[in-house]
């Protein structure tokens, strides 16, 4: 996973035979590595269409999800691990490296109080049966916390670390996110190194999801500690602007985050790749 992608989500959220038609071709003008896929409904996806399409194109991909509610692991493990093990089984026939998100509950999930060990055991049980199963398909597990609005369980770096090695599996990954950061970590500097050991990959998403570089991220404290850790993983940019109004709801995106798909990719991307490399990380 390693190089400077893009979500899919500056395209489109529905990820069928047009949505990828869409945005390969594009993503690949903009000279992406990878892409991050939304895989939000496995039954409207042509892995073998998607595959043929990253092949023509010589782009790698990644998936990414959070479960919906019937399926969060918490409450109920043994429906999380049956669609996390069609997600991972669709990644892997589209030729994914790795599965990630929100793999360990859904995007608002909230009980109005703090998780209990009840919570954390459904979830650790489900987690390791679900590393088990990428590894026969030889695909890396992920999971990302995200801020206190969006689920109450995983919120930082280091409560991210501490669920990994409970779970003990040796493919699952820390993915984290420098818009959820900007929100929940004590600098984004001390979430990075909180998570180093398990980091491989990374979004990166201005504080209002915006154009990267015109919001209150600290790009500098970001990239210069990615460095320090030697960070070898993916670099995602996230950007959400033309959301579906279910996936709106869920990440509380009621307004335009900015002005166009152009403003996002003719000067948010730029301006992350220029300060990736100029700390040496590609």
């Amino acid at each position: 996973m390693q190089g400077f992608g893009v979500h899919t989500s500056m395209w489109t959220m529905h990820w069928d035979r047009n949505g990828a038609a869409q945005t390969i071709p594009s993503a690949a003008k903009y000279k992406m590595d990878f892409i991050e896929i939304a895989l939000l409904n496995t039954a409207i996806v042509d892995t073998a269409h998607t595959r043929d399409l990253l092949d023509q194109h010589e782009m790698r991909c990644v998936c990414s999800l959070g479960l919906p509610e019937k399926s969060r692991a918490s409450v109920n493990p043994a429906s999380a691990v049956e669609y996390l093990k069609e997600a991972i089984d669709t990644a892997a026939e589209m030729g994914a490296e790795a599965l990630s998100g929100v793999t360990y509950g859904g995007i608002g999930e909230r009980t109005g109080q703090p998780p209990t060990e009840k919570e954390y055991d459904n979830v650790t049980r489900a987690m390791q049966a679900v590393a088990d199963h990428a590894k026969t398909k030889n695909m890396a597990f992920g999971i990302e916390p995200v801020n206190r609005y969006e689920s109450h369980l995983v919120n930082t770096g280091w409560q991210a670390r501490d669920l990994i090695e409970r779970i003990g599996s040796d493919n699952i990954f820390i993915h984290l996110d420098t818009y959820h950061m900007n929100i929940e970590e004590k600098g984004a500097a001390n979430g990075i190194l909180d998570a180093r050991e398990h980091l491989r990959y990374i979004h990166l998403s201005e504080s209002d999801r915006g154009t990267p570089g015109e919001g209150c991220c600290d790009w500098d404290e970001i990239f210069a500690t990615l460095s320090a850790i030697n960070f070898k993983g993916g670099l995602a940019m996230e950007s959400f602007i033309n959301m579906p109004p279910e996936i709106a709801r869920g990440l509380a995106v009621w307004r335009p985050v900015a002005p166009s798909f152009e403003s996002v990719m003719d000067n948010g991307l730029p301006f992350l790749r220029n300060k990736a490399a100029q700390y040496r990380l590609i």
